[in-house]
């Protein structure tokens, strides 16, 4: 598997809680402003059921007291047909959507076929209570007093209707809410454990480096990483580091111990040229090479000699190295 950088991780974290956040505040917003244009529409159609009683009364009013001033009756008629209107196809400027169910739309319907006849009727008896026609005033008095019941129960179920559309958008807001809350705190739950687990890679690599400080040189061990990528690179380079240390001091060892040997074997064999110079001493054709051999055997010791010093002090300064290195983990 892939591993994950830590700013891969606290990226994704913050990006999910962030969307889950604005998600849940923008449709919260949404339903809350929904419910209070709905709450509107319950209040229109509550005064839907007071026009009509309003309605009916005025006309018994009127023809009580046969009186022609109509105004009131109009206003009320007026405001009707616009309150229906409205639950019918809705109203941009107050931002109220058409019915919002078919249920909805079919009870409006049922009402303004109703209405049809009862304000065609409303009509009729301003114009007979004008003519004074006793019989038409009768027979509409009649028909009002028995369609305005039925003509208010229909408005009331408008109104059950709407409310109870608006208390099952009521719930699903609640329920809703109840969801994006267990969102949010399984996002950060996981966010958390996130976290958490890169701590632990971070406390891992510090230990494991603080063990390789009080290890012996010889018995140094690479670093065993696994986790998010930044924790993998360190890995890999803390033990490159190491290896080209490790490998800098056997070179180095080895190569001090091969000169160590080679000036042994050039001690012995300067002993060895020693004694055949004095069994040559007294034969003088062949001294002047013996110096000049025994010259040159002198002059690469010396040089193997100082080599062998360098190869030491190289030695020293990368055991300095490494004992530094140790004491900065």
């Amino acid at each position: 598997m892939k591993n994950i950088s830590v700013s891969q991780k606290i990226k994704v974290l913050a990006s999910l809680l962030i969307l889950t956040i604005f998600a849940v505040i923008s449709i919260t917003i949404y339903l809350n402003q929904k419910n209070i244009k709905d709450a509107t529409i319950v209040n229109i159609a509550g005064k839907q059921r007071m026009l009509t009683q309003k309605i009916t009364k005025n006309i018994f009013y009127l023809y009580q007291y046969k009186t022609d001033d109509f105004s009131e009756l109009d206003n009320a008629i007026s405001e009707f047909n616009h309150g229906l209107k409205t639950l019918k196809d809705g109203n941009k400027l107050l931002g109220i959507s058409a019915a919002p169910t078919q249920d909805i739309n079919s009870q409006i319907s049922k009402v303004i076929t109703l209405w049809d006849s009862f304000e065609k009727n409303t009509k009729n008896f301003k114009t007979s209570l004008l003519q004074n026609d006793i019989n038409q005033l009768n027979s509409i008095l009649k028909y009002i007093y028995k369609t305005n019941n039925q003509l208010l129960a229909e408005v009331d179920t408008i109104v059950t209707l709407y409310t109870r559309h608006i208390e099952e958008k009521t719930n699903f807001i609640k329920n809703f809410q109840y969801v994006s809350f267990s969102l949010l705190l399984i996002f950060t739950l996981y966010a958390l454990i996130q976290l958490r687990q890169i701590e632990t890679h971070a406390r891992e690599f510090i230990e494991k480096s603080k063990k390789i400080s009080t290890n012996n040189l010889d018995n140094i061990e690479l670093i065993d990483m696994n986790g998010e990528t930044e924790f993998v690179e360190m890995a890999d380079t803390f033990n490159c580091f190491i290896n080209k240390i490790s490998t800098a001091m056997d070179y180095s060892q080895t190569a001090l111990e091969q000169s160590k040997l080679a000036s042994q074997k050039l001690e012995n064999l300067t002993d060895e040229f020693s004694n055949i110079i004095s069994e040559l001493s007294n034969r003088p054709e062949i001294a002047k090479q013996l110096d000049k051999s025994e010259d040159i055997v002198i002059e690469s010791t010396e040089d193997l000699m100082k080599s062998t010093k360098k190869l030491q002090n190289l030695k020293d300064e990368l055991d300095k190295l490494l004992i530094n290195c140790k004491s900065n983990v």
